[in-house]
């Protein structure tokens, strides 16, 4: 067994609760709807955060953990009461509700390490108007 970089390689962790390795090239996440494969269980990746989100996603199909590595971000959820701000350093973590809107704002790069489903991500862009 050799070490793994989560930001090539994606961890795929089966409901059966076993680990799978998952490459990740260009088109991972424009295919991500047709790797049915992993629907099921939770994917654990790496990823820069270097600049603010374009976009707010949400999991349909259940929670999300962000654990921010390096850098300074601000995770933003779109609540029913309104929108909440998680002020994230290094080693603080948000669980990210099944369902709910969620952008990262960008305050100093660095990376984080996102558990998320591998079912149903959708993603819809940032209004013009909503600051960064």
């Amino acid at each position: 067994m050799s070490a793994i970089d989560l930001r090539e390689v994606f961890l795929h962790m089966k409901d059966d609760l076993s680990v799978d390795p998952v490459p990740v090239d260009e088109a991972f996440w424009a295919e991500i709807g047709q790797r049915t494969h992993l629907h099921d269980g939770r994917l654990a990746m790496v990823c820069a955060m270097d600049r603010t989100w374009p976009h707010w996603e949400r999991h349909p199909a259940g929670d999300e953990i962000v654990l921010l590595l390096s850098g300074a971000m601000d995770l933003v959820l779109e609540e029913p009461g309104g929108e909440r701000t998680a002020a994230l350093r290094p080693g603080l973590a948000v669980v990210v509700p099944r369902g709910v809107w969620h952008r990262g704002i960008v305050r100093a790069p660095g990376a984080a390490l996102f558990v998320t489903p591998g079912r149903g991500t959708e993603h819809r862009p940032v209004e013009p108007q909503e600051p960064a």
